[in-house]
């Protein structure tokens, strides 16, 4: 038996962010996926958001395709939960046109649609009270305590995002263009690196400002300020002051513990961390200052794991974490036809 009782069910996980979309199928009873497929670059932002119709022209023909690979012909959906990067600011079109849509052409009836940072909760953490860092090229923080969401930061790399890949990268850089110039604060070891990827330091303004992925161009700069910590006090303050504010951002979502002996996780989930020892030592200490007794882990799944397991609590009646009408929306279940 699968996700409603009965065989041939299946639930829907999308996760649609800066680098593309993807989508999986599973089960209600299953911690992993049945079937993926990856659907190509990101999805369009036009004057009313995030573009509704270029999203489901990506997920409708990959959604197909993974069902008539399962080689069962009455397969079907039962529950899907899309999960978007700029969902709870960019996501008035997908809250309006994806239900109809989806009912229409696959027959879903129950559809939650989710933040990112909602996705990437579920995936790390699960239906538990907690908080998750979630960073890459930006950075954002989400925590509840299973009866509201709080979130910090995610505001973009000019208003916010402090500590992400693209603050670090930034820093980086100013760093090194501080030693060129003969500035106080100039890391000599960070000009070397700048040249190194992006050659003479006078044409990279000329580089990075034309460029509509600037976020990601700073943040491709993060990894060598961390392959400098260990031997350039520059670089170390640089990845200490990151550390500051992500352990600031979870502080700002953590639940507030109602008994000493209670700990809540901080899922620490994004390419961020997979610098290692040079970020995670700084934000290990700076958590434990600001959060005591709280446990640092690493995120268990990914936000497609997490939209996945959503679609699964939804399947089932299950669903715990609390809805918003930006972060998590659970409309009410189309009719049948």
């Amino acid at each position: 038996m699968t996700s409603d009782g009965q065989p041939g069910a299946y639930v829907l996980g999308v996760d649609s962010g800066g680098s593309g979309l993807r989508v999986a199928l599973g089960t209600a009873e299953a911690d992993a996926p049945s079937e993926t497929a990856e659907c190509g670059g990101p999805v369009r932002t036009g004057p009313r958001g995030i573009d509704a119709a270029h999203l489901l022209e990506q997920v409708l023909p990959a959604v197909r395709g993974l069902l008539d690979g399962l080689g069962d012909g009455g397969a079907r959906i039962t529950a899907a939960a899309i999960g978007a990067a700029g969902m709870a600011t960019l996501g008035d079109e997908l809250r309006a046109e994806l239900p109809g849509a989806l009912a229409d052409a696959l027959g879903v009836r129950r559809i939650a649609l989710a933040a990112d940072a909602v996705t990437a909760y579920a995936g790390a953490v699960g239906q538990r009270p907690g908080a998750v860092v979630a960073a890459g090229t930006g950075l954002i923080a989400l925590g509840t305590d299973l009866t509201a969401w709080r979130r910090a930061d995610g505001w973009g790399h000019l208003l916010g995002d402090s500590g992400g890949g693209a603050w670090i990268g930034r820093a980086g850089l100013d760093a090194a263009m501080r030693a060129l110039d003969g500035r106080r604060g100039g890391s000599p070891a960070l000009l070397d690196r700048l040249e190194a990827v992006f050659g003479p330091p006078q044409e990279l303004p000329g580089l990075l400002y034309p460029r509509a992925d600037r976020p990601a161009l700073l943040a491709s700069f993060a990894p060598e300020v961390a392959a400098c910590a260990d031997h350039d006090p520059v670089a170390e303050g640089i990845l200490r002051a990151a550390a500051v504010h992500i352990a600031e951002a979870a502080a700002a979502v953590c639940p507030e513990s109602e008994a000493d002996e209670e700990a809540y996780e901080v899922a620490l989930t994004g390419g961020l961390f997979r610098m290692g020892e040079p970020l995670l030592v700084p934000l290990r200490e700076e958590l434990a200052e600001l959060l005591p007794g709280t446990r640092a882990v690493p995120g268990s799944g990914d936000p497609l794991i997490g939209a996945l397991r959503i679609a699964q609590a939804l399947a089932t009646g299950g669903l715990r974490l609390p809805h918003h009408p930006t972060l998590l929306r659970v409309p009410a279940p189309a009719p049948r036809p």
